[in-house]
């Protein structure tokens, strides 16, 4: 077993190009990343397998937060290495049986492993593991994470983070844990941490 040691966060992201069934269900064999997100954020998120238990609930979950991604001027790209025909009939699979319905965002197959082998996520030379990526405008990632076979993630997590970087590059105030779009900040000095701990510490 492959040991996943890789960071990619403050780095570029690494490009590539494949085959990929389009939120419109159109198959695509030149889909490439940094053309199709250029001076846009992306959530890249890799799951394991197509017709499978837990990953059904993540992609139809980023599907019906998707509005909360556009909004955001996000684009959403989902990954596995299924091949775009097992992509496409789970698309057109209808979600009552086992599918996942037309989703609204992008389907990249990586049958030949290579993107799931280059972002460090590839269990086992096998499949991937339940891998996130936030790339930002300047693609740059700027969050990763990494959640074994069983553990689902929360979709929100994802939208929270990219608020955050927003705020940061907006407003130069870091973000302290557990902050939500809205919520108070703090300035990067000693005097904003301790600022911020006399009246937030509680809510900690």
């Amino acid at each position: 077993m492959n040991r996943l040691v890789m960071n990619l966060v403050t780095k570029s992201a690494i490009d590539f190009t494949a085959s990929a069934v389009l939120a419109s269900g159109k198959i695509v064999d030149d889909f490439c990343l940094s053309k199709h997100i250029k001076d846009k954020y992306a959530v890249l998120f890799f799951y394991p397998l197509d017709f499978t238990f837990v990953c059904p609930t993540e992609l139809i979950s980023f599907s019906n937060k998707i509005e909360d991604f556009s909004k955001r001027d996000v684009e959403v790209i989902g990954i596995s290495i299924d091949s775009k025909f097992s992509h496409y009939k789970w698309r057109n699979t209808p979600v009552n049986d086992g599918g996942i319905g037309e989703v609204s965002y992008n389907l990249v197959s990586d049958i030949k492993k290579s993107i799931s082998r280059d972002y460090g996520v590839l269990y086992d030379d096998s499949i991937a593991l339940r891998a996130t990526f936030v790339i930002d405008d300047k693609f740059v990632v700027r969050h990763q994470s990494i959640n074994d076979f069983p553990l689902g993630r929360n979709i929100d997590e994802f939208i929270r983070i990219i608020d955050a970087i927003k705020h940061n590059e907006e407003h130069g105030e870091v973000c302290p844990a557990g902050w939500k779009k809205g919520k108070p900040a703090m300035q990067a000095s000693d005097e904003g941490v301790a600022d911020y701990l006399n009246s937030h510490s509680a809510e900690l």
